[in-house]
């Protein structure tokens, strides 16, 4: 598995200022990622939820820290499901956590 993509993992925090006003600020960590499409499978699983997966990442699992959103290639995503393989298809496996997403139009999803 090669990580040829960057990917800019997204952590949102909601602070108060001086009036009291809710201010959200988000904070972007750019990590080394791979790019896979979505399986057949999941993406009907999902469609029966009414989630719209569209791409999914691999990156390093310790890099991954419960961010909800993604930007990739100025695209925001947001994660539906991170998912940790449970076998390993090659040495490097063991260390990769996929992260199943679908985009994001004008703060909601799309």
């Amino acid at each position: 598995m090669t990580f040829d993509y960057e990917l800019s993992l997204i952590n949102s925090t909601n602070d108060t200022n001086e009036i009291g006003d809710v201010v959200s600020s988000e904070t972007k960590v750019d990590v080394l990622c791979d790019v896979l499409s979505v399986t057949r499978t999941e993406h009907y699983s999902a469609e029966a939820s009414g989630l719209k997966p569209e791409i999914v990442f691999i990156v390093n699992k310790f890099e991954y820290d419960n961010q909800k959103e993604v930007e990739f290639e100025g695209k925001k995503y947001s994660v539906i499901r991170a998912y940790t393989p449970k076998k390993s298809k090659d040495i490097g496996d063991f260390e990769n956590i996929e992260l199943v997403c679908q985009g994001v139009i004008n703060n909601g999803t799309s």
